[in-house]
């Protein structure tokens, strides 16, 4: 160790060096364990810590206490960790600017000065107007945890009806004010949950929501029936027309949407996060009715644009990596369809803007970017600054520029104006973060999983560091629900990177990289495939000598935290420190809450078939930890979390403290007044990327550099 710390402080010369102390962590608080069980297909399974399921029960509220009192207490005496938030303060602390977007007369962008707590709506007049604060959530709440939802504008741009998020959870309120003035219409409309809004004229708009949870259990209560509600100004909320939904056509996801000449009211409708069908009505005609186009939710289809009652769709139906096609109104059933953009070996994305279509293909988790005229005819290849993500194009018709944002593991994300009619690009608004990307590379390997498939995996690190096995390594994985991980910058790594460490991301089956059959080849009776192919990461990692597993972390959120969990339970010789992160840790249980049972599609259920409950019974996290040598973990959850319910987290915690026989620390660190994940405040975000830090490099014995 001491020439290891020694090495350090040679090749940093002139930065100050944090070594190691030794921690004396509070005992576990003794968690009750109460004889509860279900059967299922004749197999009993023990779930004693079912109790904390309950979150506003007064044992919970007290558990969560003395569970964070003991990991704060462990924390605290890490010796660098204030050195790495002073760091991570000043890393965040400069300005941050969202896209730019017509509304009217205004041009809108969201900006935050550095470490304001929530990001401020700005306006100006054209592109050269003084700016102006529009909306300022910081506002909102005194403490920053109440945070712009999102916010939709009528074709004129003279009203907007924005969502707010209090305290990170799903459930929202809308708020509509006019824009030339600011001053509110009507009342707030309350609990609504996973929802557009959708203006018709300036009269109304279309939005989203289930029936509200009884009292005690707003947060984990079952939100099964979705319904489309048409909200007319003016008008209360209990009075909303319902348009779709409920009881005539029970769906537990709706989602709405105008065509930009407000003609077509397109409706999606779905039991799971994958597949929907598809409605429209022609608003054109008065009273006319909704059709269906698509009658099954076995591919997604979607609506991108209009012209007339020509309809322009995007779908992986017949063509697992999507293609574009075409149809009119009157007669929009597939067997009517005709490709405009056929599928090729790459996965589209689609927007429109400028009366063009901007294919965005992932080629190998990266962008791909190809302009196509309306009847589909290609007019470029979008250049791009190099190898990253490229997201934006999309604008209205009229339009005769947009912008699009880039990005990569080592470029900071940018802003570039695009000028449709010549294809040029200028650079707009350049991040001020202070990290110079020549001095890092990111590259992308392949590497073989268990049953052979080759999988791709991006590698970022400081030029210069030597391969030897001791780099502190993170790898970052999600795996599921048709999710892409694609190159991104993120501040917080700068923090490993400028300490000799190694940021890996692995594109796993269960993901969209591939398009719907790598996507497929990661769900239900084939779960399995995604664990395997991240710990074939890992393995990869060790073999070439990035690092080793007394050097390797692994980190996932949500579905990436079921993977976590997961590979822990499966390996737990393998890594040195986890962070499974507000994960889907019982595969027995997850439906029985908010709208987990829509994630059936990925997962099946333990109802599905005794071959279905055995499959997820072998590897649910909380279900699969036995008593073992496990890595220093550090759960993280929320108190507001009614996506992925913290009790996931709480009973996996539990159980992985009861089963834990090495001397590796196991914590839990739940946030308060925070969600799944969005809409954070800036010094929660800090605060916890600080944590993750100072515990990865504490239970690695790794020393904490940072330059003076």
């Amino acid at each position: 160790m001491r020439s290891f710390f020694t090495s350090f402080v040679l090749l940093l010369a002139g930065a100050q060096a944090y070594g190691q102390t030794a921690i004396k962590p509070l005992p576990y608080p003794q968690t009750k364990k109460v004889d509860t069980a279900n059967t299922y297909f004749g197999t009993k399974v023990a779930d004693p810590y079912r109790w904390l399921e309950n979150d506003q029960a007064g044992d919970t509220k007290a558990w969560v206490q003395e569970e964070n009192k003991v990991t704060q207490n462990y924390l605290s005496q890490i010796p660098f960790r204030d050195a790495i938030r002073k760091r991570l303060e000043t890393l965040w602390n400069y300005e941050k600017y969202g896209a730019p977007f017509k509304e009217g007369k205004y041009t809108y962008f969201s900006k935050n000065t550095g470490l304001q707590s929530q990001s401020v709506l700005y306006r100006q007049l054209g592109s050269t107007g003084a700016p102006e604060v529009f909306l300022d959530p910081n506002n909102f709440s005194k403490d920053g945890t109440t945070s712009l939802a999102g916010i939709n504008f009528t074709k004129d741009g003279s009203l907007a009806a924005y969502q707010i998020s209090e305290g990170g959870s799903d459930w929202r309120k809308v708020i509509v004010l006019k824009t030339a003035d600011k001053t509110i219409v009507g009342d707030t409309l309350k609990d609504v949950k996973f929802s557009g809004l959708a203006w018709k004229g300036n009269d109304g708009f279309y939005y989203s929501s289930y029936d509200k949870p009884k009292a005690g259990s707003q947060l984990a209560g079952k939100t099964q029936i979705h319904k489309l509600f048409y909200h007319k100004l003016g008008t209360k909320q209990t009075t909303d027309k319902l348009v779709f939904g409920g009881e005539q056509t029970p769906r537990r996801y709706i989602g709405a949407s105008l065509t930009e000449d407000e003609r077509f009211l397109v409706i999606s409708g779905a039991n799971t996060t994958s597949g929907n069908e598809l409605y429209i009505q022609d608003l054109s005609k008065p009273g006319s009715a909704i059709v269906q186009v698509v009658d099954n939710e076995k591919s997604e289809v979607g609506v991108l644009d209009n012209v007339g009652s020509k309809l322009y769709i995007e779908t992986n139906y017949n063509a697992p990596n999507k293609r574009v096609v075409t149809v009119d109104a009157a007669n929009p059933k597939p067997a009517n369809w005709k490709d405009l953009i056929p599928e090729t070996k790459n996965v589209l994305n689609v927007s429109t803007g400028g009366g063009k279509i901007f294919a965005n293909y992932l080629k190998d988790a990266t962008s791909l970017v190809e302009q196509y005229d309306m009847s589909g005819k290609k007019e470029r290849s979008i250049s791009l600054p190099s190898v990253g993500t490229a997201g934006g194009f999309g604008t209205k018709k009229e339009e005769k520029e947009t912008y699009y944002t880039f990005t990569s593991y080592i470029y900071p994300p940018t802003i570039f104006k695009y000028d449709i009619a010549t294809g040029k690009s200028t650079e707009f608004k350049k991040a001020g973060v202070q990290f110079d990307p020549t001095k890092f590379e990111s590259k992308q390997v392949f590497y073989n999983s268990k049953d052979g498939t080759r999988v791709p995996m991006i590698i970022t690190y400081k030029k210069g560091v030597v391969l030897n096995g001791k780099n502190p390594t993170l790898l970052y994985a999600y795996g599921g629900f048709n999710v892409s991980m694609t190159p991104g910058f993120s501040t917080s790594n700068i923090v490993l990177l400028e300490n000799g460490g190694i940021y890996a991301v692995a594109n796993l089956r269960g993901g969209g990289e591939y398009g719907e059959k790598w996507h497929e080849a990661g769900t239900k009776l084939h779960k399995q495939n995604v664990f395997d192919d991240f710990i074939a990461a890992g393995e990869y990692l060790i073999q070439n000598n990035y690092t080793s597993k007394d050097y390797l972390a692994i980190s996932g959120g949500s579905n990436g935290g079921l993977l976590v969990g997961a590979a822990m339970a499966q390996r737990p010789d393998m890594f040195k420190v986890a962070f499974p992160a507000v994960g889907v840790m019982d595969m027995l249980r997850y439906n029985q809450f908010t709208a987990g049972a829509g994630w059936a599609y990925d997962y099946g259920t333990a109802q599905d078939s005794k071959e279905m409950f055995e499959y997820l019974y072998k590897y649910s996290p909380y279900h699969a930890l036995k008593p073992a040598s496990y890595p220093a973990t550090l759960v993280t959850t929320a108190d507001h979390d009614d996506r992925v319910v913290p009790a996931h987290s709480f009973k996996f915690a539990s159980r992985l403290q009861e089963a834990q026989q090495g001397a590796a620390p196991v914590l839990i660190r739940i946030e308060t007044k925070a969600g799944h994940g969005a809409g954070r405040s800036t010094a929660q975000v800090i605060s916890e990327q600080t944590d993750k830090w100072a515990f990865m490099f504490q239970n690695m014995g790794v020393p904490y550099n940072v330059a003076n």
